[in-house]
């Protein structure tokens, strides 16, 4: 049952094995580990942001497309479920599933598009395309003030079920009430956990070999007569689809919608960072890149200050570990998981756990 659940893609390692489960298991218990609305706003972030950098990874890891418009899709999705609830009196989920249709069509749309238009030539020209794309949306959505928000984007009131007011059972449950705000998690949960399945079997599908076949060698797979451009569009739809019903999940989680936090540059190099640290064209990699790099995000600034108090004594570090050089030390983590992971730490605990048993078997 769990080998088809996983599509037969295996952790194939031991130790990934125990991370992956912990994960799991740390983001489905999420609302009854941890007390106070920030850590459950970070397991809330990961489980969006697994989905966001999995589907990527379907264009990058997969097919070998560098795209910077799916953030521009990620933005879409928000902003369709975002603006349907901010204009109605009643929020019910109707409305939040017709902005959500109409933006999974914008999006399909959108993709369809660029997939055409620019797929069709060399990769840093397709990639300039698609972020020339990205920019304008962004700039569109900033400036369109009376209809989006402008910067300040917009907040939105989501149905009775999900409001904080509202009480699933009178008493708590291993010590927390199951109000609304719980409801609203489990809602994002099951859906990321839905969707990273759906692209786990896709990517383990017949149609995901051909992409791996396309990414590995174009030519090749033309000639063996698979239309190479038909698949590079239908990663590209499949992949704006998923980054767009992932927007609408952290928008939903949030209840706000703007330019800063769903169409910013900086979402798409974090998607980018994400991508590299787990490891390219293993859809695990974005479970673990995605944990290691919010929880980072989240705690390394709290973690410096510590750190920074307990060394008073020694005023050199106590200065290198200042909270406000927390994006310092970020990047050097960056530089020293490339430099000790180059396949990413998903592909190197694969790689040993091959060694390994390759050893073993010797």
């Amino acid at each position: 049952m769990l080998i088809r659940l996983l599509s037969g893609d295996l952790p194939r390692s031991r130790i990934l094995t125990v991370v992956l489960v912990t994960i799991m298991l740390g983001l489905a218990l999420a609302p009854f580990l941890t007390s106070g609305a920030r850590p459950l706003n970070t397991a809330a972030t990961i489980c969006v942001y697994i989905v966001l950098v999995a589907s990527y990874d379907l264009l990058l890891g997969y097919t070998g497309i560098v795209s910077f418009a799916h953030t521009m899709f990620y933005g879409i999705g928000a902003y369709g479920i975002g603006l349907a609830l901010a204009r109605v009196d009643e929020p019910t989920w109707g409305v939040a599933m017709t902005g959500l249709g109409l933006a999974l069509l914008l999006s399909l749309a959108l993709a369809l598009a660029v997939g055409l238009f620019a797929l069709r030539v060399q990769a840093i020209f397709y990639a300039m395309i698609t972020l020339a794309v990205a920019s304008s949306f962004a700039v569109l959505a900033s400036q369109l003030s009376d209809f989006t928000g402008g910067e300040d984007g917009v907040t939105f009131s989501v149905p009775d079920v999900l409001s904080p007011s509202f009480l699933l059972f009178e008493d708590q449950v291993l010590g927390r009430y199951v109000d609304g705000k719980v409801l609203t998690y489990y809602v994002v949960f099951f859906g990321c956990l839905l969707l990273f399945l759906f692209l786990l079997r896709l990517v383990n599908s017949p149609f995901g070999r051909v992409l791996l076949a396309i990414r590995e060698n174009a030519f090749r797979a033309e000639a063996l007569g698979y239309r190479t451009m038909v698949y590079r569009i239908w990663a590209n739809l499949l992949a704006a689809l998923t980054a767009s019903l992932a927007g609408a999940l952290m928008a939903l989680w949030l209840r706000y919608v703007g330019p800063k936090t769903s169409l910013g540059f900086e979402v798409m190099t974090d998607i980018l960072l994400i991508v590299v640290i787990g490891g390219m064209g293993t859809m695990y990699g974005a479970v673990v890149g995605a944990t290691l790099f919010v929880l980072a995000q989240n705690y390394l600034k709290e973690l410096m200050a510590h750190g920074s108090t307990a060394l008073e004594g020694v005023p050199v570090l106590a200065a290198a570990l200042h909270p406000d050089r927390w994006m310092l030390w970020l990047g050097v983590l960056f530089i020293l998981s490339i430099y000790f992971f180059p396949i990413g730490i998903v592909g190197k605990l694969r790689l040993r756990a091959w060694l390994a048993r390759r050893q073993a078997n010797s």
